[in-house]
Formats: structure tokens, sequence, C-alpha cells
């Protein structure tokens, strides 16, 4: 085993791979990568499967020291970093990949070859910071910790390591499917609200009218948009709670969640309203572009 060690957390620092699903009724989201497209990618440069941990880093990133020679992988928004991004690179032993602020988007991935290693809970290596469950004690990471991982990279003896092409662009205009009609949602311009974070992002705008009749607190999956009583809009996210008693006018596509874990506080976003053709349509091209690195 091989270790990293933590010379800088950055602003928020989780392990995370793919997250944890099948809980919801034990009250457990399952958690996982913000911006799952991004890890996956990193992982397949790599040469991991696509569900590896991997390093998550909101805004701002950290320094990792690397104990022995391997290669990475950073992916996601555009970091200033000490390697490119999009590329497998390799490092040697005692090298330090330092990760700065984003430059645009919210979040950046550094894959490592043979992947995080932490113990798994409840068949997830993701930290979920609201229960405290999984990576590395449950926490972001701190200065000093030191991360394991997994076997030694061999390179390959000929030819380049392996650099992803253009990335679907994380856009501003995020598609949803809706029961009914949601063109409230979708006339209006939204700003991130501060208070976001991995549970959900909170937006402001004009309020929305909502229903305000006796409502049963049921089931709420990932990407669901629900309109509390200020009429407030709040996209529920990777750690959200499994059940919700709001009114539910809409739900994000999957195409477009890695778009949503791309936002950040004051980013201006808008809803476009789609047909369930169109969503697998725009998933089936996502997921085309993905296998096109292996």
């Amino acid at each position: 085993m091989n270790h990293i060690r933590v010379i800088s957390p950055g602003l928020l620092t989780t392990v995370q791979d793919l997250g944890r699903p099948g809980y919801a009724h034990l009250g457990i989201s399952a958690s996982g990568a913000a911006d799952a497209l991004s890890l996956r990618a990193g992982n397949l440069l790599v040469g991991n499967p696509e569900s590896a941990a991997a390093l998550e880093m909101t805004l701002a990133g950290g320094a990792f020291e690397f104990e022995s020679a391997t290669v990475v992988a950073l992916t996601g928004a555009d970091f200033d970093s000490t390697i490119p991004m999009w590329r497998a690179v390799e490092v040697q032993p005692g090298e330090q990949v330092r990760v700065g602020h984003a430059r645009s988007g919210a979040r950046c991935y550094l894959c490592v070859h043979g992947a995080i290693d932490v113990p798994p809970v409840l068949g997830s290596m993701s930290t979920h910071l609201l229960t405290g469950l999984g990576g590395l004690e449950g926490r972001a990471l701190k200065r000093g910790d030191v991360l394991a991982w997994g076997r030694r990279f061999r390179l390959p003896t000929a030819g380049p390591l392996p650099t992803a092409g253009s990335l679907p662009t994380a856009g501003k205009v995020i598609h949803v499917t809706a029961p009914a009609d949601a063109a409230a949602l979708c006339r209006e311009t939204w700003r991130v609200r501060e208070d976001s974070d991995r549970m959900g992002l909170r937006l402001r705008g004009p309020a929305l009218e909502r229903h305000t009749g006796h409502m049963l607190t049921e089931g709420v999956p990932l990407g669901t948009v629900q309109v509390p009583p200020d009429g407030q809009p709040i996209v529920l996210f990777v750690e959200h709670q499994t059940t919700g008693g709001y009114p539910k006018i809409a739900n994000v596509i999957s195409a477009d969640f890695h778009a949503v874990g791309q936002l950040r506080p004051r980013d201006e976003v808008r809803f476009e309203q789609i047909s369930i053709d169109a969503a697998i349509a725009l998933l089936d091209a996502q997921e085309a572009w993905l296998h096109s690195l292996i």
C-alpha cells in the first residue's frame, strides 16, 4: 500500500466515489461525487474502474505529497494547478500536486491510479458529511492526514498517457422533467444562494406560488426541485434528505447532475423543461463521450 500526505486540505476536500444507493429506506441518501461525470472520466484516464474513490475539492484545492510514483488525473471545473487538467500525468516519489482556486465552476477531482483506499461504509468509500459516514472518519480532510492508495502503477512502455476530449459543457441552463406545468420555474432566472451545499442548492428569485393544502411526506429522489413556504426553490442534491413534504414541481435530468455539481454561490441559472425522450438522448450522448475515453 502507498500513501498520500495532505500538505494543505483546501477549502473542502473529501473522499468521494459514486455513492451508496439503496439505503434511502434507512434515511441515508447516496452521497457520492457532486460531479460524477468528471469523477468517472478521471478514473478512466488513470486506468481505474469508473466508481473508484478519488478526492473532491470545492472552490479551492489543496496540496498533496505522493510517497511513490504513480499516475494521476485532475478533472472537473477549471482549477489553477501544478499539473494539466483532463490528462493522465506521472508523478514521482516525494512530488507534490498543488491545486489552487477554481477559475470557473465549483469542483475538481484528483484521481489516482489504484484508487484512494479508506474503509467502506455500506459498500461505499464516499464521505457523507451530514451524517459523518464514510470517507476519512466521515469528515473533510485536514492538514497532516495520510491516505492510502492501491497498487503501484506500471507505466506503459510506449505511447503517450491518455488525454480526455472535450467535456460536455456544464451550462447554466438546467434541463428538468416535470409531472405538470413547470413554466413558472422555467421563465425566471435564479441565483444560487450562499447557503447552498451538498445537501441542496438554494435558489433566489421571484417567489413561486405553491400548493397550500395538506401534503403527505414521501420519498424524494436526487435532483428534485422543491418549493418551501417562502416560494424559493431548492434543488435536492447528493446529500439530500430522503423524504420531504414540500411541493415537488420538477426533477433535474440525470445528464445535468454534473452541471448542478459545478454551480457555485451567486451563479445565475435557468431551467428548461424537456421530454423524457429528450432527456434519455442527452444521457446517451454523454455516456458515449465518457466511454470514448476507454
